[in-house]
């Protein structure tokens, strides 16, 4: 009795709940199924979708050996502007070795680090797929490898770029699928490992051994079997040729999976910083030129694999001269780089450090770094055109702004200067002066304007250089200068062509636009040479005009000085990669006696040009005085002391008004009255009275006036009740 009784009263829930707007048990379910159904189907047709596709590019699919025979990479002849060959880079293949000749230990390594469960899936990795998904929501970091397969970065390799689009990441899939499907897991690994690129050019193990190591793969250790890798990640990071410890620590990492993983035994002990590496010979730094100009060709080419030949702006005179004057004049144990470009933007020569074998970290278009007092460009062309002219006086003073206070290099200030002097000697305290009163944003503005990409500051210690910049944006941006103000793209490719001579592209110069007026660059041109012929950059002289200005941070942590001359413009950089104090470091002595040694060689082969320094000021800066003379007092309007507006040519002014006056004693007599013949020549006149309206009172103006704006005759004037102004 008791169970009916609760049965009863479920079945009045049930129909209490179903009243109330509640899902019965039985329609959940139902859902429940039709969902189950539909998902299946979904999977299925995805399923399905996914076999026709790896059944299609398997058809498709070059065979083995046609894939063995295939070269994917391309060779890049780099010539220099006058056409000599500079560089040729493209693929190294050594000897194609088969799956029973590469070495054990070597796939261990490449499986260990690149796949792990090579040998259980189907050409993707569910599990690593599933770990990027979620790596990918948690911005997480912890996995070691990357997520794609063997089989994935054989598929890019092969048939497809490194564009990390979502279409390309599922074509890969699917040719991976297709490549396990066509292909064993010992053929797809053979072609891996003579196919992926290692760095240096080189492609495949083999090529990576003779090149790292001086002899064939075969004789692979397993420290030198997990170095080669662990280049696969990122060949230009890890290669032990340019940072041997990135590729000692890569390398400890692949041994510490193979443990992990048990292809080799826990006990072993291998120490990747043992290994015998090949000495190469000094490479010439025009190596830092191709690894600043050749990114650009992704940027400028279609994808293509065929050979082609890079025609570049770099000359090798110079680019030679630049090399001897950077390492000549730097000092022991620190680094240098050197920037110079014509006055089109065209790079002449570039030089990113003392050695690029040592280190080929490119110092003149990555490092940043403080200019110091080279900044002070910025500040004075704010100065310029916000009025001041170089003969302009100004006071060297103790200040402080916003609880900042500047002091000068020489520890004492010397009273009131010009501002030509100011900038010659580079006096700090004039510099902080000027950026407070035009404005430090002012200041950044004018910087980006020129062409500085990084990051700008506004704090008042950024007028003496504080901001870290790189070499290339201040070269350019005194190029502009030297260029009359005009803007400045800095290039390095001329041209690209296939080995049979067909044009890929053609350098065209960009539309320039005018950064600051005429004047403005005049003005700092003088002060530019000023800063030369008598200031703290006077060993940057070279027998001929020279514009530009020398730079030292603080505890000489780093020396600048950047200048031009004959149309080339050039920057030097000087200090340590540590950012430590460099003993005796200033702009004005290393830096500049580098930027003198090469621009005797850069400039002397043409003429000498004097630099335009004369100022043409604009209207609006000349004096008052000036302007009297310009108009006549009979064409201006006037307003009389009731508030009426005068017209010209009608009305006479009233000589207790001060413009009158004014112009009474610049035109001379006054001339006669065309309205009243009567009284000709000097003398007073009575003010004339305000026309009036039908009613009688004053109109503010005059009938002919209006008459002459409205386009009125006197065939249909109005009558007068109706051209009265309301």
């Amino acid at each position: 009795m008791n169970n009916r009784r609760s049965g009863r009263q479920r079945t009045r829930r049930q129909k209490r709940g179903s009243a109330a707007g509640g899902t019965p048990p039985g329609r959940l379910r139902t859902w429940g199924r039709r969902l189950a159904i539909w998902g299946a189907a979904l999977a299925l047709l995805l399923v399905l979708f996914v076999s026709l596709a790896v059944a299609f590019s398997v058809r498709s699919m070059p065979s083995y050996y046609q894939l063995k025979a295939t070269q994917t990479a391309q060779t890049i002849v780099v010539r220099a502007r006058d056409g000599t060959e500079i560089v040729e880079l493209g693929p190294s293949f050594g000897k194609w070795l088969t799956a029973d000749e590469i070495p054990q230990v070597m796939k261990d390594a490449m499986i260990s680090v690149e796949d792990r469960r090579y040998y259980s899936h189907f050409g993707i990795d569910p599990v690593r797929t599933g770990g990027a998904i979620i790596e990918g929501l948690t911005g997480s970091r912890a996995r070691v490898g990357g997520t794609s397969t063997i089989s994935q970065q054989l598929a890019r390799n092969v048939f497809l770029n490194n564009n990390r689009s979502l279409d390309r990441k599922l074509r890969e899939a699917i040719l991976a699928m297709a490549l396990e499907w066509k292909f064993s897991k010992e053929q797809i690994l053979e072609l891996y490992l003579n196919k992926v690129y290692f760095g240096g050019g080189a492609y495949g193990i083999d090529s990576a051994s003779r090149k790292f190591f001086s002899h064939p793969a075969t004789e692979l250790s397993v420290a030198e079997a997990a170095i080669i890798a662990g280049l696969v990640k990122a060949p230009s990071r890890y290669s032990p040729t340019a940072d041997v410890d990135a590729a000692v620590g890569r390398a400890s990492v692949v041994l510490r999976l193979m443990k992990e993983q048990g292809r080799i035994s826990p006990d072993v002990t291998v120490d990747p910083s043992a290994v015998r590496l090949k000495e190469e010979a000094g490479q010439n730094s025009v190596r830092y030129f191709t690894d600043w100009v050749l990114p650009q060709l992704d940027m400028l080419l279609p994808e293509t694999f065929e050979p082609i030949e890079v025609w570049t702006t770099l000359d090798v005179g110079m680019q030679r001269a630049a090399t001897a004057s950077i390492k000549a004049n730097t000092p022991d144990g620190a680094q240098g780089a050197l920037v110079s470009m014509d006055r089109d933007g065209a790079v002449l020569a570039l030089v990113g450090g003392t050695d690029y074998v040592q280190t080929n970290y490119n110092r003149a278009t990555d490092a940043l770094r403080q200019p110091g007092s080279s900044w002070k460009l910025f500040v004075y062309l704010a100065a310029l055109e916000a009025g001041y002219t170089p003969d302009d006086r100004v006071v060297d003073t103790a200040v402080t702004i916003d609880g900042w206070s500047p002091r000068n290099s020489s520890g004492r200030n010397v009273g009131e200067i010009d501002l030509r002097t100011a900038f010659a000697y580079s006096i700090n305290t004039v510099a902080a002066q000027l950026g407070n009163e035009v404005g430090f944003t002012s200041v950044a503005s004018m910087a980006r304007r020129f062409g500085i990409t990084t990051e700008i500051n506004t704090y008042p210690a950024m007028v003496l250089g504080s901001n870290e910049v790189r070499l290339i944006d201040m070269t350019r941006a005194f190029a502009a200068v030297s260029a009359r103000g005009e803007s400045v793209e800095p290039y390095g490719i001329l041209k690209v062509e296939t080995a049979d001579g067909e044009l890929l592209y053609q350098h065209e110069k960009p539309r320039s636009s005018q950064l600051v007026p005429d004047y403005v660059a005049a003005g700092i041109t003088d002060l530019l040479q000023t800063a030369v012929a008598t200031g703290t950059g006077r060993a940057a002289q070279i027998g001929r005009p020279v514009a530009g200005k020398t730079g030292t941070t603080s505890s000489n942590k780093d020396g600048y000085f950047v200048g031009f001359s004959s149309g080339v413009t050039t920057g030097v950089w000087m200090g340590r990669d540590d950012n430590t104090r460099v003993g005796g470091l200033q702009g004005g002595t290393a830096p500049a006696r580098a930027f003198a040694a090469y621009m005797r060689y850069a400039v002397k082969d043409r003429p000498v040009e004097e630099f335009d320094t004369d100022l043409q000021l604009p209207e609006w800066q000349l004096e008052p005085d000036d302007e009297y003379m310009f108009g006549d007092p009979e064409d201006y309007y006037f307003i009389d002391e009731q508030g009426n507006l005068i017209e010209p040519g009608t009305a006479d002014t009233p000589r207790n008004d001060p413009f009158a006056q004014d112009f009474d004693r610049t035109l001379g007599p006054e001339r006669p009255n065309p309205s009243n013949t009567s009284q000709p020549g000097p003398g007073p006149r009575p003010p004339q009275q305000p026309p009036r309206g039908a009613d009688g009172a004053p109109q503010a103006i005059g009938d002919d006036f209006l008459e002459e704006a409205t386009g009125a005759s006197g065939s249909n004037r109005s009558p007068p009740a109706q051209r009265q102004i309301n």
